[in-house]
């Protein structure tokens, strides 16, 4: 537990990674060839091409090297490899090299490793492990003899910053992340020939969590707006009387700084209100440390994962226009809470194993959703919300009701809506734009395999489309029918063009008639600027 210090921004630490590249003018990978431990040479069965590279990586069936030409990718049936580094087939196991946010790297993900060996019969066994890494060996066991390695995944634990690192540096498959790519990040890793990795099939989707603001127990205070919650960890407010409460200086907590968590909510709080963090806060090595902190401090206040509350006690958040958001499950998984953020996997454009692309197929399973439930995250599976309880939004939408939504707007909605259910998945998007956010593209995957798969026969889905209160009602009206008509299409573009039988895919506009965050905030703005899902029995 120590003091906030200064520290350069997250890029930085991943551009030190590669400083040397950029000094030499050359790419990462082409200092890899320069590397004699991996280097191979192959020669074409005919003899008429040879190469010497660095071995990068070898999936089963292709060799990937680097070269001075650059990175080529090479069936190894069609060569002759030579050196050290040089895989056996006959002897060969597949691996998937994970590396990045701890959160993801200590329970999440290799919880879903034993859970995905189990589902396939085998038996997973922590084979290595000292601080910092982990390695997981799933095995068919035998009768007798030697039970057959079918698949290793390792982990390195670390941080956000240094998982998109090693990626670059072609030391880790994929990369564990607990917040988004920032641009600078994306753009490095563009010009490092990893494509765009914020790409559907680039990004995948894990699961989804929240940070809470959470205050010791029996403290009165039950909500904070996100102003209030900015200018508290800028330092601008010091004293809980300033917040109602009885006279006593607040002392600010939050997770390490390499924490992708704790960096977005540097993002989404502070840096969106143009605000700097105190250099007053106390760092804490992990949430549960940070939580007993808390609890043991009536003049804490602190940032927590929203499955890793423990004994503290967690605040709403409120706006001025009188909507409350409180992390529930539900709340969560649509995005409708303000801080909600994104646990992913980010993947470059390279060929993994067989047998990592089944395992990382099995994560979207709802097999894998109840694996995830009990560690503790909010999966995708999506939870099923009945128009009975949403009163507290449509009481919201009614209060909002004015010049720019008239009451038979909302009539019409709820007309429309009323024989439906919602359920938990919705699509975000860009401000202005009718381009869906990283996160909703990764979404739109899922829904038309859900589709594929025959989860969605018998049903009529609806996606309604909502805006933030910025602009005009017919403009508004007009772009949140723009976004619905977005998401239909990008989820027919994979399904072939069209709907299988036995299901329909409609879609409907409400403009601003229902909103789910104020609109003072870019936060607030965001969370109205979506697309949700609604279904009911197909006639």
């Amino acid at each position: 537990m120590t003091l906030r210090k200064p520290a350069f921004p997250p890029i930085f630490k991943t551009l030190r990674r590669v400083a040397l590249g950029a000094v030499l003018g050359c790419a990462p990978q082409a200092l890899l060839a320069q590397e004699p431990d991996r280097e191979v040479r192959l020669t074409s069965r005919s003899g008429t091409l040879n190469l010497t590279g660095s071995l990068l990586g070898y999936d089963g069936r292709y060799l990937r090297i680097a070269t001075e030409h650059g990175e080529l990718t090479l069936p190894l049936a069609g060569v002759t490899c030579e050196g050290a580094s040089c895989p056996d087939p006959d002897v060969w196991v597949p691996e998937l090299r994970l590396s990045g946010a701890a959160r993801l790297g200590e329970l999440v993900l290799p919880a879903l490793v034993e859970g995905y060996a189990r589902a396939q019969g085998w038996e997973p066994e922590r084979v290595e492990s000292h601080e910092g890494h982990a390695l997981y060996s799933l095995a068919l066991p035998r009768e007798a003899g030697e039970a057959e390695e079918k698949l290793r995944v390792s982990f390195r634990l670390t941080s956000t910053e240094d998982g998109f690192a090693d990626l670059l540096a072609n030391e880790a498959d994929m990369a564990m992340a607990e917040r988004l790519l920032d641009a600078k990040e994306l753009s490095l890793a563009r010009d490092a020939g990893l494509g765009r990795l914020d790409a559907p099939g680039r990004l995948q989707l894990v699961g989804l969590d929240a940070l809470v603001p959470v205050v010791a127990p029996g403290r009165r205070l039950q909500a904070l707006s996100l102003s209030q919650l900015s200018r508290l960890f800028a330092g601008e407010i010091t004293d809980w009387s300033r917040l109602g409460e009885a006279l006593g200086p607040v002392r600010l907590h939050l997770e390490a700084e390499t924490s992708g968590q704790a960096q977005g909510f540097e993002t989404l709080v502070l840096e969106r209100m143009e605000r700097s963090l105190s250099a007053e806060v106390v760092r804490h090595a992990d949430a549960d440390a940070l939580a007993a902190a808390v609890v043991a401090d009536p003049g804490a206040i602190g940032m927590l994962p929203f499955g890793r509350l423990g004994a503290a006690q967690p605040l709403a958040l409120t706006g001025p226009c009188g909507l409350r958001g409180t992390a529930r499950p539900e709340s969560v998984t649509t995005g409708d809470f303000p801080l909600t953020l994104p646990l992913v996997l980010y993947r470059p454009m390279r060929r993994l194993p067989e047998a990592a692309e089944a395992f990382l197929a099995w994560i979207a399973t709802s097999e894998a959703q109840l694996v995830l439930r009990r560690a503790g995250v909010t999966g995708l599976a999506p939870i099923p919300i009945p128009i009975e309880s949403q009163g507290g939004r449509i009481a919201g939408a009614v209060l909002s009701a004015g010049d720019d939504v008239a009451l038979e707007d909302l009539q019409r909605m709820l007309r429309v809506l009323g024989s439906r259910q919602r359920l938990s998945t919705t699509f975000r998007f860009e401000a202005g734009e009718t381009a869906l956010d990283a996160v909703s593209r990764s979404r739109v995957v899922q829904l038309a395999q859900a589709i594929r798969d025959g989860r969605h026969s018998g049903e009529s889905l609806l996606l309604a489309g909502f805006s933030d209160g910025r602009g005009g009602p017919v403009a508004n009206h007009d772009l949140s029918l723009e976004r619905a008509e977005a998401v239909r299409a990008a989820v027919l573009s994979l399904l072939g063009g069209e709907m299988p039988s036995g299901a329909s895919l409609e879609v409907a506009a409400f403009g601003e008639a229902m909103p789910m965050g104020c609109d003072d905030t870019e936060t607030g703005r965001g969370i109205n600027r979506r697309v949700e899902l609604w279904v009911a029995p197909l006639r």
